[in-house]
């Protein structure tokens, strides 16, 4: 039975689940039935971080444009374009045990693509969510559903999974950000061109 998290819920992916390794975190939305001329187009990445809070290099930033970090590690498994269909909409794959010393945490985050063109944000997408699941057994550990109305915002920071002591731990973020990928490329270190 899966955890189900609030915001701010900090929960340990290893402590009950001994030699977990490979996880797969799970990204799901459904655009609501607003019409702004244009499909909405959600993009899930996972930023790869240091101690400092930023990424080592702009590749520690996986997303359907490179999809793995240096370590292969952490590995988006494709682009979905329409969020059509049930289940996750996209997917990225981590490899806890081949991650780099120096990753203490992932960020996973979900932006509109092209949002301030197509005059789209999140308080046009319901239903939104991040589940981590065992790679190997299938097995749903943690799931977050995003409940909070995020009416300008073209950015959402949905979790972070990271390193404590030993263990590796989930924590629900649910924080909205304006100005899409670019900010939160800013907010992490990511040189965008």
């Amino acid at each position: 039975m899966p955890v189900n998290l609030t915001k701010g819920q900090k929960v340990s992916l290893t402590k009950d689940n001994p030699g977990l390794s490979k996880i797969v975190v799970g990204l799901g939305w459904d655009a609501n039935k607003y019409d702004t001329g244009s499909q909405f187009d959600l993009d899930a990445s996972a930023f790869v971080l240091g101690s400092s809070g930023k990424v080592n290099s702009s590749n520690d930033f996986v997303f359907y444009g490179n999809k793995k970090d240096p370590s292969g590690a952490v590995e988006h498994l494709g682009d979905n374009r329409t969020g059509a269909g049930e289940g996750d909409d996209e997917q990225i794959r981590i490899n806890l045990s081949a991650m780099p010393a120096n990753a203490e945490r992932v960020a996973f985050t979900v932006t509109i693509y092209d949002a301030e063109t197509r005059n789209q944000n999140f308080g046009q997408v319901s239903n939104a969510y991040i589940r981590v699941y065992n790679e190997e057994t299938n097995e749903e550990i943690v799931r977050y559903d995003l409940d909070e109305d995020f009416s300008i915002e073209t950015a959402v920071i949905f979790a972070e999974v990271y390193k404590h002591g030993n263990e590796w731990k989930v924590n629900a973020i649910g924080s909205g950000y304006q100005g899409g990928l670019a900010a939160l490329c800013a907010n992490y270190g990511v040189e965008v061109e």
